[in-house]
This record gives C-alpha cells, structure tokens and sequence, in this order.
C-alpha cells in the first residue's frame, strides 16, 4: 500500500490521542469491506479497520456510522438496499450517516470521493451528474469531520 492511499497521519494521530486506534485487524470487518465492494487498500477501509468508538462517531454535531459495526449488529444492508431504491442513488455510493435531517453523506467506493447530499435540487443535481462531491477523498473529509484542518 502506498502512503499516499493510505490515512493521513493527523488522522492516525488522532485517533490515537482519543484510544480509538487499535493495530489488530478484526476478520468480521475486513470480511464486512469485501463484500461491501470497499478496496482494502483505501483510506476508508484502513480507517474502519483500526479505528472504533462504537457503533459511531460524533463530531460536527452529527453521528458517522462505523458501517462494518452497523453491517454486523444492525439492518445495514437493508438500510443500504432502502437508501439505493428510495433515492435513486448509484450503488457506487455508500451512505455514511443515517441521513437525518433530509440529508446525507455518501462514500463513492469507485472515486473514493465523499459527498453531502440534501433532498431536493442537491439530490436532483447528484443524480443528473452535475453535483461536485464536497471532498475528494476520504482523509479531506475525515479531517473536515474531525475537525483537524
């Protein structure tokens, strides 16, 4: 894995300073990211490998699942299915949150790109192609959530 696909290290560090950073690699997590179509040499699957709060984490006033936790012990694939069909987003996009609040964040597990959609002309826009996702990694959101920048 190259350093530059991997978490940048303010991140590192600061899960680490909250005790959230653990070495070992859970199978059940790694097993939930491959069949959820998540490269394992992402960010974001390094990120959901090593790093845990629980269920999620809150930061920004707003909660982002830890999706190999919610695949395990919630209806997150059914959530998944519901999302995809309901709002008519590409199964390329993995949602982050629970999207309370008429809007949502989504991981593009192609681009890597993270995306905060609201209902309405934002979503219309995203689904026609014309929406810029927010950031265009998952570390430039990660930071943004943690408030790192």
């Amino acid at each position: 894995m190259n350093r530059s696909d991997m978490l940048s290290a303010k991140i590192i560090a600061h899960c680490k300073k909250k005790g959230w950073w653990f070495e070992e690699v859970t199978k059940p997590y790694l097993d939930v990211l491959k069949e959820l179509g998540i490269a394992t040499d992402s960010p974001l699957a390094e990120f959901y490998l090593h790093a845990e709060d629980g269920p999620a984490f809150y930061s920004r006033k707003r909660e982002l699942y830890h999706i190999c936790w919610h695949s395990i012990n919630s209806q997150y694939k059914l959530d998944l299915k519901r999302t995809h069909e309901l709002l008519h987003i590409s199964g390329d996009y993995l949602p982050l949150d629970s999207f309370e609040g008429s809007g949502g964040i989504f991981y593009n597990r192609i681009t890597g790109e993270v995306a905060e959609v609201t209902l309405g002309k934002e979503l219309r826009s995203f689904l026609l192609g014309e929406f810029t996702p927010q950031w265009k990694n998952f570390n430039e959101f990660l930071e943004w959530y943690f408030e790192l920048n």
